[in-house]
């Protein structure tokens, strides 16, 4: 055969192979990218599941059908939405803890020139929380106190406190407001039920307080420490409205609740919140608990400041790195543990 025969040949089957590629990137569409990753584990329970395509897809493909997310062999109900080039999958209700999930994207899903996948995109990802129960939070000898401090306890107008009140290393002048009556190792006011300690008390109140402080520092630290969440940045840190399930939530922004909250579960389960900055908490916003849930079983780890508006009330311990301050009226069902000050404004303390 002839050199001349053969190229127009050559050249036939270049465009035959052109044609069979309708794709505008030159090929069938991929998944790039998977949020949460393959084989990630600790994956926050509230996670939406999102998926980017190589390419811009025909929105009318990208469905229920064409994106499953499975425990074992049961769909996880959800809804799937689109836009750009990234799906995102919303389950409907919050995913079981440590539990394994298989996402998968199937040939169904095509471009917008009708070309599908190449093949199915499958991933697995693992869920964080424990198989097992939430542990409690061990508050040591901090847990003997209702309120507990290191440089001061200040009260503006007349507060109720209800159970025993603890300084250290400041000394008992550093306790104001109360009208602070002494005796030998405790102190006593008309607007406490129970007694105060400081750490210039006489003997062993000094280094019962010590221990004590020691305790709740221990205490903040593990809360602090807890792996693996259950619920990450749930609500960007807006919490207000919500009905929190009993679980580990993490959050790496200020926590607000500018309406009510609901804590909700039963006489045993535990929540620990952790948050990285601030809790703010808005004037007469209440938290109440439902189904059995207890006080003494809430812990509030925060590293800023924690502020409680005016006739708010709150349920649970604080144990803050900073300061806890009550505004006029608020009050807590709980204990307030801070690693520097408590400052109230007629307050109704009660101990959990």
């Amino acid at each position: 055969m002839s050199v001349l025969k053969i190229i127009p040949a050559l050249l036939i089957l270049s465009i035959l192979s052109c044609k069979k590629d309708d794709s505008p990137g030159g090929g069938a569409p991929t998944v790039t990218s998977t949020d949460p990753a393959n084989s990630i584990t600790g994956v926050a329970r509230n996670k939406e599941i999102s998926f980017t395509f190589s390419e811009a897809m025909d929105p009318s493909t990208i469905n229920a059908t064409t994106f499953t997310l499975k425990q074992g062999s049961t769909n996880v109900a959800g809804t799937v939405t689109y836009s750009g080039t990234t799906a995102t999958f919303t389950p409907t209700a919050v995913l079981s803890s440590a539990t394994s999930y298989t996402a998968t994207v199937t040939t169904g899903a095509k471009n917008a020139a009708g070309v599908s996948l190449s093949s199915n995109s499958v991933w697995t990802f693992t869920t964080g929380g424990s198989a097992s129960a939430l542990s409690v939070i061990d508050l040591g000898t901090a847990g003997n106190y209702v309120i507990v401090a290191k440089t001061a306890i200040n009260n503006s107008a007349t507060s109720a406190v209800t159970g025993d009140l603890g300084l250290s290393p400041a000394a008992t002048s550093y306790i104001t407001g109360f009208s602070v009556t002494n005796a030998t190792g405790y102190a006593t006011s008309a607007q406490v039920t129970g007694k105060i300690y400081a750490a210039d008390m006489a003997a062993p109140t000094p280094i019962n307080m010590t221990t004590a402080v020691n305790n709740m520092i221990t205490a903040y630290n593990d809360a602090a420490g807890r792996p693996s969440p259950d619920f990450s940045e749930l609500g960007t840190g807006n919490i207000g409205g919500k009905t929190l399930s009993p679980g580990l939530y993490k959050w790496t922004t200020t926590v607000t609740m500018p309406t009510d909250v609901t804590i909700a579960g039963g006489p045993n389960d535990v929540w620990i919140f952790q948050i990285s900055k601030d809790l703010s908490m808005s004037s007469a916003v209440k938290i109440t608990l439902s189904g059995g849930a207890q006080a003494k079983n809430i812990f509030w780890q925060i590293a800023g400041q924690a502020t409680l508006g005016t006739t708010s009330h709150f349920e649970g311990i604080i144990l803050s790195m900073t300061g806890i301050t009550f505004q006029t009226g608020a009050s807590i069902h709980g204990r307030a543990l801070a690693q520097t000050a408590v400052i109230l404004d007629a307050n109704v303390v009660s101990k959990p």
